[in-house]
């Protein structure tokens, strides 16, 4: 893994999601404890997965009964978080 620590952006529709009233509780655990954890290693960690088939590329972050879901693009050493779903919705 690279030594400098990743960017971590958000796309508008991730953004325009967590302004809303189910995801808005949410806001100051992932600026504080999740992003801090994917800046140092977006690859591996105990809520990290990998996901496989169609979502090849992505990966998520358990949060509770919310998943983070994000692409890396590990040559520009960026993390971009592209959607955020209850567990119950996330797979559908």
């Amino acid at each position: 893994m690279p030594e400098n620590n990743f960017a971590i952006w958000e796309t508008e529709t991730f953004q325009k999601k967590m302004e809303g009233r189910d995801f808005r509780h949410l806001r100051k655990k992932i600026t504080e404890s999740v992003y801090p954890v994917l800046a140092q290693n977006p690859f591996f960690g105990n809520n990290i997965k990998k996901l496989k088939g169609e979502f090849e590329g992505v990966y998520r972050y358990r949060i509770g009964d919310y998943r983070l879901f994000y692409t890396i693009q590990e040559k520009r050493l960026v993390v971009i978080a592209i959607n955020i779903e209850k567990r119950k919705d996330a797979y559908r």
